[in-house]
C-alpha cells in the first residue's frame, strides 16, 4: 500500500493557485469557443446591479484592442505574488497590473514595458498608412499570448522609425511575465516571403508597412504564429502566417494564401486562428482571389485548415458558393473567426464541428475532417447554413452546451441550438435590445453546467450580462447604476475576459474591473463551489484585499502578523494569502449547520461571510482545462501523453472528504502509519463506469488534502470523467486520459 502514495507530492505541488482560472489567449483556450467554465463565484442570482458592479480601472496611455490576459500567482520582481492581468495598446505599451485590487502599492502598474522613445522611435500614425479603421495610431492591436510554463507573453508592435529615412517596422517581443524584460534573442524582426507571382515576380515579399497584426497570436505546439491583414483593403497585399519558435525566436514556418493573387487577408475582427489537439490551425480569409476549384493555390473568401506538421500547408477548405459576389459586395468571410463546438453537438458522421460567419449574416456549419471545398449553385455539401440569419458578423462567436451564439452588427445576440450536427434555423432565444455597429463578441462564464452568463461589451461603451439560458433575460448592465458602473468608452470589435469572479474590459484608455461588490466569498478550495465546506476540508477565500500571507510551514499558523481568520469561533490555520484571496483550512472541529467567517487584521475586522458546513463537501482538483490533478501508478501526472494504464490504478487528489478514523489535529500533517481513512462511504465512477475505490483518506505529509485510490477498467483509449461520491454527495468532474 505505501507505494501507493509515492510521489503525491509531485501532484500536489503542481496543483494551481487553489480554484484561479488563467486565461492566457483570445477567447479563453485554441478552439476560440469562449467559454469560461471554471466561474464559480459569478452566478446568475448574483449578478445584477445590486451586487456586482465596478471595483477598480487603471489608466493606460492608448487604446486596448486585444483582450486583456489573466495570470494567477504572478512572482513580480521585487513585488511578490501576485495574479496580474495583462493588456497592450496602440501606443506601444504592455502593462501588468494586480487583478484583485488597485489600492495601495497596488495603484500602479506591476510593471510596464514601452517600445517607442518619443523622438525617433514611434507608433505609427493612421495618416501614414491612409487608412482611419484604427486611429489615431497603430502599435499593438491584437490580443497577445502567455505561455505559462515559461512564464513568458508574446507581442507583436508595429513602430516607425524616424532617420535619414523613414521606415517601418513589426516586430515579435517575448517578455517575461514577472518584469516585463526582453527574453534572450527578443524582439525579432518579422521578415518573410513566400514562393508565388503575385507580385510580378516569382517571390512575393512581406511588406512592414503595408499590413497590420490584427488576429490574436495563437502558441500551438512550441510555436508562436502571427497572422496578418492589411490596412483598408490598399494595394497589393495577401494573407499571411508566420510562425516563431517559442523559445529561440528563430522562423520556422510562412503560409501565404494568395501567392498568386492579391488580397485575402487574414483579420477576423482581432479573432485569433483556431488550432485542433492535432495541430491543424483553421483561419478564414476575407475578400480575395479564389481559384482552389480550378487547382490553384488561392484561397482569398475561404475557411482555410493549415497543417502544422511539417511547416505550414493548406489542408482542406471551404468557399462559399457565391465567393464572387461576396468579393464584390466586400461582404467577406473573413470578418470573423471560427468557434470549435464540443462533440456533444456533432453525430457520428460529424463529429468535429466549427462554426463562423461573415459580413453577408449567414452563418455556416463546418465539419472540421470535411471542410466542404466549393461547389456552384449552393453550399448544400457543408453540414449546415442559415443565410440572413444574423447582421453581419465581426469578431467571433460563442459555443457553449449545444448552442452558438452570434451577435452581428445591427442586431440582437442570438442563440441557435446544435443538436445532432443539425444547426436550428432561427434562434432559441435573443436580446431584447439590438446592438449597432460593430455588433458584439459574446463571451461565457459557468460553473461546469450551470450558471452560464453571456457577457458583452457594446459601441455605446455598455457591459451587458445575459441570461444563456434565455437572452431575453438580461441579468445586468453598466447604465444600471451608472454613476459607479459606467464603463467609460469602448474599442470596436472588442471583448470581455472573465476569471475568478471578476469581469475585465479594455477601453480607449483604461483597463476596467467588474465583481462582487460583497466583501468576503467563499469557496472549496478544489471545486470552487460557493458557500458550502466540510470540516478540515481546504477552502479559498475571495475578496481579502491586499493581505499577503507566506506560504505556510507544519504547524500551519492560525495567526500571521496580526492576520487571523475565525470560522464559528475557532481559528483557522492559514495557508497561504495573495491578490485578494486566502487559502485556508477549516477546523476539524467546526459543527455542520450554519457556518460563519470573520477575517481580521490588528484587531480589526475587515469583512465576515456565512455559509453552510456539511460532513462532506467532497471537491476533486483540477489542473486546467477540465484535467483531474491525479497520479499513474508509475507516479506521472496524467495527462494525454501520460495516460493510466487499463487495469492499473490511479490517485486522485481531492478536499472535504470529512472525518477519518485517525483523527489528525487541524493545520498538521497527516501520518503515513497509520493512516487516516476516510470513515463514510466512497466510490467511484470512471466514464461512468463504477470502478473499485482502493483508499480513501488523507494524503501523508499534507494537511486538508485527500487521496482517492482507484482501479482503471478495461476502456478504449481515450478521454473519460473521472467523479467521486462520499456519503452520497458527488464530487466534481474531472478529465483522465486512458490507453
Amino acid at each position: 500500500m505505501s507505494k501507493m502514495f509515492r510521489g503525491a507530492a509531485t501532484v500536489i505541488f503542481s496543483l494551481p493557485l487553489f480554484a484561479q482560472v488563467n486565461v492566457l489567449t483570445y477567447q479563453y483556450d485554441n478552439t476560440r469557443a469562449g467559454q469560461n467554465v471554471n466561474e464559480v463565484l459569478l452566478t446568475k442570482t448574483n449578478v445584477n446591479a445590486n451586487q456586482f458592479g465596478k471595483l477598480f480601472s487603471y489608466p493606460v496611455d492608448g487604446q486596448i484592442y486585444g483582450q486583456p490576459l489573466y495570470l494567477a500567482g504572478v512572482n513580480v520582481a521585487g513585488k511578490g505574488f501576485h495574479n496580474a492581468v495583462f493588456v497592450a495598446t496602440e501606443h506601444d505599451s504592455v502593462y501588468a497590473f494586480d487583478a484583485d485590487s488597485n489600492s495601495g502599492s497596488d495603484a500602479a502598474s506591476l510593471w510596464e514595458v514601452h517600445f517607442t522613445n518619443g523622438t525617433n522611435i514611434t507608433t505609427v500614425p493612421a495618416s501614414d498608412v491612409n487608412c482611419g479603421q484604427i486611429e489615431p495610431e497603430i502599435g499593438i492591436t491584437s490580443t497577445p499570448v502567455i505561455d505559462p510554463v515559461s512564464g513568458t507573453i508574446y507581442v507583436v508592435a508595429m513602430t516607425k522609425i524616424i532617420g535619414v529615412t523613414t521606415s517601418y517596422m513589426q516586430q515579435l517581443h517575448a517578455l517575461d511575465v514577472t518584469s516585463g524584460a526582453e527574453r534572450p534573442g527578443s524582439p525579432v524582426t518579422i521578415q518573410a516571403s513566400f514562393p508565388g507571382t503575385g507580385e510580378g515576380g516569382n517571390t512575393v515579399v512581406f511588406q512592414p508597412k503595408n499590413y497590420k497584426q490584427r488576429p490574436g497570436l495563437l502558441l500551438l505546439n512550441g510555436v508562436v504564429y502571427t497572422a496578418w491583414s492589411s490596412h483598408c483593403d490598399l494595394g497589393t497585399y495577401h494573407g499571411w502566417l508566420i510562425g516563431y519558435d517559442a523559445k529561440t525566436l528563430q522562423q520556422v514556418a510562412v503560409y501565404n494564401n494568395t501567392p498568386n493573387g492579391n488580397e485575402g487577408s487574414f483579420w477576423a475582427g482581432g479573432a485569433a486562428p483556431a488550432a485542433d489537439s492535432s495541430g491543424n490551425i483553421y483561419l478564414v480569409a476575407g475578400n480575395g482571389t479564389f481559384d482552389a476549384e480550378g487547382g490553384g493555390v488561392d484561397l482569398g473568401e475561404s475557411f482555410i485548415k493549415l497543417s502544422s506538421a511539417n511547416g505550414l500547408q493548406a489542408a482542406d477548405y471551404f468557399a462559399p458558393f457565391n465567393f464572387d459576389a461576396l468579393n464584390s459586395q466586400d461582404l467577406d468571410v473573413g470578418s470573423a473567426g471560427v468557434a470549435f463546438l464540443g462533440d456533444e453537438a456533432g453525430n457520428a458522421s460529424h463529429p468535429h464541428l466549427m462554426a463562423g460567419a461573415g459580413k453577408e449574416g449567414r452563418i455556416y456549419l463546418l465539419d472540421r475532417d470535411n471542410l466542404g471545398h466549393w461547389q456552384a449553385g449552393s453550399d448544400s455539401q457543408i453540414v449546415g447554413s442559415a443565410a440572413g440569419a444574423i447582421g453581419g458578423l465581426f469578431g467571433n462567436p460563442a459555443y457553449f452546451n449545444n448552442t452558438v451564439y452570434f451577435c452581428g452588427s445591427g442586431d440582437r445576440l442570438k442563440a441557435f441550438p446544435v443538436s445532432n450536427a443539425t444547426l436550428a434555423q432561427t434562434p432559441s432565444s435573443r436580446s431584447q435590445a439590438s446592438f449597432g455597429y460593430p455588433g458584439c463578441v459574446p463571451s461565457i462564464s459557468a460553473g461546469g453546467a450551470s450558471n452560464a452568463i453571456v457577457w458583452i461589451l457594446e459601441a455605446s461603451a455598455i457591459l451587458h450580462a445575459y441570461d444563456a439560458s434565455n437572452l431575453s433575460n438580461e441579468l445586468y448592465n453598466s447604465n444600471q447604476n451608472a454613476a459607479r458602473d459606467a464603463l467609460g468608452s469602448y474599442v470596436k470589435f472588442s471583448v470581455p475576459m472573465i476569471a475568478n469572479g471578476k469581469v475585465y474590459a479594455g477601453t480607449q484608455n483604461s483597463l476596467v474591473a467588474y465583481g462582487l461588490l460583497a466583501s468576503l466569498s467563499v469557496t472549496n478550495a478544489a471545486s470552487g463551489q460557493q458557500n458550502i465546506v466540510a470540516p478540515g476540508s481546504l477552502i479559498t477565500v475571495y475578496g481579502t484585499g491586499s493581505i499577503n500571507i507566506p506560504p505556510a510551514q507544519f504547524p500551519i499558523p492560525a495567526n500571521v502578523n496580526g492576520v487571523t481568520m475565525s470560522i464559528n469561533n475557532v481559528l483557522a490555520p492559514l495557508l497561504f494569502g495573495s491578490g485578494g484571496q486566502i487559502n485556508a483550512q477549516v477546523p476539524f472541529e467546526t459543527s455542520t449547520g450554519a457556518g460563519a467567517m470573520t477575517l481580521s487584521s490588528g484587531g480589526t475586522v475587515t469583512g465576515s461571510a456565512n455559509f453552510l458546513v456539511q460532513s462532506v463537501a467532497p471537491g476533486l482538483f483540477l489542473l486546467g482545462q477540465g484535467r483531474a490533478a491525479v497520479l499513474n501508478a508509475d507516479y506521472s501526472i496524467n495527462a494525454e501523453n501520460q495516460p493510466a494504464a487499463a487495469g492499473s490504478y490511479i490517485s486522485a487528489f481531492m478536499t472535504g472528504l470529512g472525518a477519518v478514523d485517525n483523527p489528525v489535529p487541524t493545520g498538521l500533517a497527516a501520518s503515513a502509519n497509520p493512516l487516516s481513512r476516510v470513515t463514510s462511504p466512497v466510490t467511484a465512477t470512471i466514464g461512468g463506469q463504477p470502478v473499485s475505490v482502493l483508499f480513501a483518506g488523507l494524503a501523508p505529509g499534507f494537511a486538508g488534502f485527500y487521496q482517492v485510490n482507484v482501479t482503471v477498467p478495461q476502456l478504449q483509449p481515450g478521454d473519460y470523467a473521472l467523479q467521486i461520491t462520499v456519503a452520497g454527495v458527488a464530487s466534481n468532474i474531472g478529465i483522465i486520459t486512458v490507453r
